[in-house]
């Protein structure tokens, strides 16, 4: 598979022997104890992520993984509902922009009545909201490299649209851009006689609808501490249910206008090129990035001792979705039958993953591929790699396929 052109460079990744690694419970607790301590400090959520494991129950590695790096999402060690910081990832795109908090204010611009600058103690100062969403980069899943930049998070802030109420929006008010401290160079028409080159902010937008009716939050807080600077401090844009790249960091500038808005992260990054049978034809069109896709993974799987020469298997995973209501996650072992997964009751909210299990029963020693599938309320199925809505898509975005996980055990 490709390699994903966002992973970071200073990461280095090591291949999985194809050995199977067995750990126990208490070798998960040993690199877990940060997400229990988010949870510990008052957010009422159990610590562990998913259901209590057998005494006897022994962690299976999938064979040729990456080994997880540094700001990543652990999936096979993964012990808590609300993600602990170490396990975030972060993508920018024109660099962490150097600045002095102090001097920091957000303005509220364009087709509004009341322009607004704003200073964090002004914005904290409005009414505090706590939202509970998972963030997922877009790419997210694209190859084995790049399969754990998503995280669950309670992100707490103020809500946009009572600002935005506040300013006065102009009836003629199309489109809210959301404007980023990250700048960058950016050449337009390259090697054409028009070519021009300027230096422009990291920037993303969506319409006046979404963005009054969407729990849209300006926050400055994620798991009742302060923004690291690394995903966006000292104020960045939630957006639940929107892929990581709607949520801009470093936010500085919120302009309201009559017209689209298409900068680089909007007309021509971030754009989805997927072909569409039409009879004979397939037709192929580009939409820009924007609401989550349903999906899931299995993220772990555990054996249990050998009885008669067969190995009993159980897994572990994790379902999400732009919050369209998740009915159910099937998973099957070898091409077999599609079995029912335990969805688990709580901790659940609107815009976040749900947890889930299932006795897999048993296998002979050697090789086993295992995946899973969610349908949605709406009867959307997570799709295959094979079906024509990732087979005829040219980009890397939107990485929402079923992903197959492959184990070997012994007896």
């Amino acid at each position: 598979m490709k390699k994903h052109p966002l992973t970071s460079p200073s990461v280095t990744r090591e291949e999985s022997t194809v050995t199977p690694r067995r750990f126990s419970r208490r070798d998960i607790l040993k690199v877990g104890l940060s997400g229990a301590a988010v949870c510990a400090a008052g957010w009422p959520f159990p610590a562990f992520a998913f259901q209590p494991e057998a005494p006897d129950e022994e962690l299976v590695s999938f064979l040729d993984m990456p080994r997880t790096g540094a700001n990543r999402l652990g999936w096979e060690t993964l012990d808590a509902w609300l993600t602990p910081q170490d396990q975030v990832f972060n993508v920018q795109h024109y660099g962490i922009p150097e600045f002095d908090a102090k001097d920091f204010k957000l303005e509220i611009t364009g087709l509004v009545a009341k322009p607004m600058p704003l200073t964090m103690d002004a914005l904290k100062a409005m009414p505090r909201k706590d939202q509970l969403m998972t963030l997922e980069c877009s790419g997210n899943g694209n190859s084995k490299g790049f399969m754990n930049a998503v995280y669950n998070s309670r992100w707490t802030g103020t809500p946009l649209a009572p600002l935005l109420e506040k300013c006065g929006l102009d009836p003629k008010a199309k489109e809210i851009v959301f404007l980023g401290m990250d700048r960058k160079a950016e050449t337009l028409r390259p090697g054409t006689p028009r070519e021009l080159t300027v230096e422009v902010p990291f920037g993303r937008s969506m319409s006046v609808e979404d963005a009054m009716n969407l729990p849209l939050l300006l926050a400055y807080e994620r798991n009742g501490e302060p923004l690291e600077k690394r995903i966006g401090a000292p104020l960045r844009l939630i957006v639940p249910g929107w892929y990581g790249v709607t949520n801009v960091k470093w936010l500085t500038r919120i302009d309201v206008r009559d017209r689209r808005y298409m900068g680089r992260y909007m007309g021509r990054d971030y754009v989805t090129v997927r072909g569409e049978r039409r009879g004979n034809e397939i037709v192929f069109l580009e939409t820009s990035v924007a609401r989550m896709n349903l999906k899931s993974i299995v993220a772990r799987v555990t054996r249990r001792p050998t009885r008669n020469g067969l190995i009993p298997l159980k897994a572990y995973g994790v379902v999400w979705s732009d919050g369209t209501e998740v009915k159910k996650v099937e998973v099957n072992v070898d091409g077999g039958a599609w079995r029912e997964a335990v969805l688990d009751a709580e901790p659940r909210a609107k815009f976040c993953w749900i947890l889930f299990s299932i006795d897999l029963g048993t296998v002979k020693p050697g090789k086993h591929v295992i995946v899973s599938r969610a349908t949605d309320a709406n009867g959307r199925v997570q799709p295959a790699a094979e079906d024509d809505e990732i087979a005829l898509k040219k980009t890397y975005w939107e990485a929402y396929e079923r992903w197959p996980r492959e184990i070997q055990v012994e007896a």
